[in-house]
């Protein structure tokens, strides 16, 4: 490693241990939390949705892993709105997980009477997929912020030790730290309050008897403010065509208003083109025609251009569709379909017949179109109908990153031999130097087929 490399990662280490010892001696000296534990009894909470024990162990609930039951919750009796609640978590082994509810709900019907606990949960994940401190929306939209949009804190968790987390639920915005390190920042449009709750997740046999143990559990309700947060960091922001201050201050900007058409232009001219389009209810949307390439209103293209960027949207499918989003597009390229670029494909895999075309899979949903086919084995793909969350990231050395809710799909360098090995085997072949343009409007398609588009927004480094 070269010493400025080493420089740099001493210093972020430096400071992400001096924001742990802040807001560790924040908490210490806090006269404002309380603890929802007393150490002895389960005196204000109560067990929901499966038959997994809780006990208390010396000073620790302690939650047993039980064959053939459902998850398992132990929640607190009483809501909580906004709160800082700090607690230890120590999970056995590494076959399963855990995690913490805040401002949850339950169906009482579910699980056969049981109930089935929904909402935010602040993962507990000792596996190699190491997401520990991500949010997931239990049992109900699934991963909001896997450990894919922060890498750094992948390496924090401590396999079979107490590890200490930190939940900050302030307004509609939701913040972890697992050990002191910033782990995922979630603005959320639903759920102001409800219980809080500490998991036993349902197993395989083999698991059976295992333990999770919370301790030191502590809540803080009046006074807050909120910690210091790492500059820079990925915020996932659920509410539609917003950015928050944080995202402000870091460089974030809107790509579409959810009003009108301020920032974007045919390909054909200058102007938006007059049929084809439709902008309503905060939405984007390429109306259907038939099918093909931009036959009816055509692709649009931001005004500006762009080169090191992070570009995040929303997309919503119809049965059947097809479209993309497309970057580093030079208008320069001769063709009578749609414009020519590097491309995150928006696709029904399951209806569209262009997901059986190209080479292993490389024409499916999120994948590089017929370059890269993405990985969606790691994480779940939205159905149709329902708003998926694309993500396209490109760095100074070219380094390109997919993301699909989330989950890291796959990545590539512009340029690269390897790269260009694929061009050469596709269908761009014929097109010189293709996608290695030093800068590129971004598009959306139309491919004939009703897709919407929302949240667009984008950092670009200049």
């Amino acid at each position: 490693m070269k010493k400025r490399s080493i420089l740099k990662t001493v210093s972020a280490l430096g400071l992400s241990l001096l924001l742990s010892s802040s807001i560790n001696a924040q908490t210490q000296n806090n006269k404002d939390f309380r603890p929802l534990f007393d150490g002895k009894t389960l005196n204000g909470w109560k067990s929901v949705g499966g038959k997994a024990p809780y006990t208390v162990e010396d000073g620790a609930i302690v939650g047993r892993m039980t064959k053939g039951t459902p998850n398992s919750f132990l929640i607190t009796e009483k809501n909580y709105g906004d709160f800082i609640l700090e607690l230890d978590i120590k999970l056995e082994g590494n076959k399963t997980n855990s995690g913490v509810q805040t401002r949850s709900q339950i169906d009482p019907s579910a699980n056969n009477g049981m109930g089935r606990v929904y909402g935010r949960q602040v993962e507990i994940d000792p596996s190699l997929r190491a997401w520990s401190g991500g949010i997931y929306d239990e049992a109900r939209r699934g991963w909001l912020y896997p450990l894919d949009l922060n890498e750094k804190a992948k390496s924090v968790y401590k396999q079979d030790q107490y590890n200490h987390i930190r939940i900050e639920a302030i307004g509609n915005e939701t913040r972890t730290w697992i050990n002191g390190v910033a782990a995922a920042y979630v603005v959320d449009t639903i759920d102001a309050s409800g219980f809080i709750g500490l998991q036993v997740h349902s197993i395989n046999d083999a698991e059976d008897g295992k333990k999770v143990y919370f301790k030191n559990i502590n809540i803080q309700t009046e006074n807050l403010k909120p910690s210091p947060y790492p500059a820079g960091q990925y915020i996932v922001n659920l509410t539609p065509n917003s950015l928050n201050t944080t995202e402000k201050k870091d460089g974030y900007k809107l790509l579409f208003n959810g009003k009108d058409a301020d920032g974007w232009r045919s390909v054909k001219g200058n102007k938006f083109p007059k049929k084809g389009w439709v902008i309503q209810d905060g939405i984007i949307k390429v109306q259907k025609s038939d099918g093909g390439e931009s036959t009816n209103g055509g692709d649009i293209i931001t005004k500006d251009k762009y080169s090191v960027f992070d570009l995040s949207f929303e997309f919503k499918l119809t049965p059947g569709a097809n479209s993309g989003v497309k970057y580093f597009v030079t208008l320069a390229e001769k063709t009578s379909g749609s414009a020519i670029g590097l491309e995150y494909q928006i696709l029904d895999d399951a209806k569209h017949p262009d997901a059986k075309l190209g080479r292993d899979g490389n024409r499916t949903l999120a994948s590089l179109y017929d370059l890269i086919t993405s990985d969606k084995r790691r994480g779940p793909t939205r159905p149709i109908g329902q708003w998926n969350r694309g993500r396209i990231v490109v760095d100074k050395n070219n380094n390109v990153n997919y993301y699909l809710n989330g989950v890291k799909v796959l990545s590539y360098t512009r340029g690269s031999k390897e790269f260009k090995d694929l061009v050469a085997l596709s269908k761009y072949k014929d097109w010189d130097k293709f996608g290695e343009a030093a800068e590129g409007y971004i598009l959306l398609q139309d491919h004939g087929d009703e897709v919407s588009f929302r949240s667009i927004k984008i950092k670009n480094y200049k």
